[in-house]
């Protein structure tokens, strides 16, 4: 079987393949790349796999004018940048030691000891500089069929890298058959190895679980990661009940994991999933919005349209309330009024405390009539 794609025919593509090629070295896109490609999917990174040593990549490129980044190079990655692009160039590798979150390697020449030490069968999947695609381990049957499945033992897989039991349900919610279901023998090893989650930092499962849940409709996944005690084990007090509530009425509001793991609910996710800051005020303005009396119109003016808007869509799918089809432009209205009384036109026969009330109060006043009463009819 054959690839074709434009990032392959790419001149600048083909140009850091030929630094290897022309060296007699192996050169085989692998892993997303091929994946994607095979699936109709889109493509944002180029990984490379090769035979060559990470010091005769540095040289090869440095030789033929390309910069070579050594990103990391102990563990056999060199970043190779043509044209603005950034292409990872890794050699073979096997895994020598693992602990559950970091591996021991050791260079290999061949592609087989490479395929091995991948977590999925879709991932092994490689394509030489021509579109040529070389299978060591069969797993395109696997890939065509949307099975994730771990390579040969799943057990022994994920007790190399226990982050892989959020990968598994992961990669089922973006390339996985939902009619089919989940691997049951990878099923059963995440339930098994629960406990390994906690060797793993909070920033990987974070970033993780925020992949998941960008996907198109995680539910399906998030329901099994539940069922699965996974939830639980990273997010206690967690509900996958409501998600595909949401989901179900988002429409074309976008892919957000955050108004999505509002939806999750959870004890502390700022801490356990480890949120930037601008995340975890995005998740707390979010939990607050549910919980208060604002109406549409008072959210959007008070917290801009977009965040008025995921208020409303939690509300209904958490608090069960119908989805009112005017709310979303009564928050746009909101979003855009201006407060028309500035503390100025209150003084100076109003200051301090006395001032501030009287502020809020007007403020109030005027929200109540549509943001329809003017500076004068506020002031009279």
């Amino acid at each position: 079987m054959q690839i074709t794609a434009d990032w392959i025919s790419n001149p600048e593509t083909q140009k850091v393949c030929q630094i290897l090629t022309d060296a007699g070295l192996d050169c085989y896109f692998v892993g997303g790349c091929v994946r994607n490609t095979l699936l109709n999917a889109p493509v944002n990174d180029i990984d490379i796999s090769t035979n060559a040593l990470p010091d005769k990549v540095m040289k090869l490129a440095e030789a033929a004018g390309l910069k070579a980044i050594p990103t990391g190079i102990d563990h056999g990655t060199v970043t190779v940048v043509s044209a603005g692009t950034p292409y990872e160039i890794t050699t073979y590798r096997r895994d020598v030691e693992t602990d559950g979150r970091r591996a021991a390697v050791a260079f290999s020449d061949t592609i087989n000891d490479d395929a091995h030490r991948r977590d999925f069968t879709m991932n092994a999947l490689y394509a030489d500089a021509n579109g040529n695609i070389t299978d060591p381990l069969n797993g395109m049957p696997d890939l065509l069929a949307h099975r994730v499945r771990f390579i040969e033992d799943a057990d022994r897989r994920i007790k190399e890298d226990y982050l892989r039991i959020l990968r598994f349900f992961r990669f089922h919610a973006w390339y996985g058959d939902v009619n089919a279901g989940l691997d049951a023998e990878g099923l059963a090893a995440c339930a098994a190895n629960l406990a390994g989650l906690e060797s793993i930092s909070k920033e990987r499962i974070g970033s993780e679980l925020k992949k998941l849940l960008t996907a198109p409709d995680p539910a399906p996944s998030i329901a099994s990661v539940a069922a699965s005690g996974v939830l639980n084990a990273i997010l206690p007090g967690a509900n996958a009940k409501y998600l595909p509530v949401l989901i179900h009425l988002e429409g074309d509001a976008g892919l957000d994991p955050i108004r999505r793991l509002a939806a999750l609910g959870g004890t502390d996710p700022e801490t356990l999933l480890r949120l930037s800051k601008a995340e975890a005020r995005q998740l707390q303005h979010l939990r607050e919005g549910i919980g208060s009396t604002r109406g549409p119109s008072e959210l959007g003016y008070r917290m801009g349209a977009d965040m008025a808007r995921d208020i409303i869509l939690l509300r209904a799918a958490l608090l069960e309330n119908p989805l009112d089809p005017s709310a979303f432009d009564q928050a746009q209205h909101g979003a855009v009024a201006k407060f028309p009384i500035k503390a100025s036109d209150l003084m100076p026969a109003m200051q301090g405390v006395a001032l501030g009330k009287m502020l809020s109060e007007l403020e109030t006043t005027w929200i109540s009539s549509g943001f329809t009463l003017t500076k004068d009819q506020l002031l009279d």
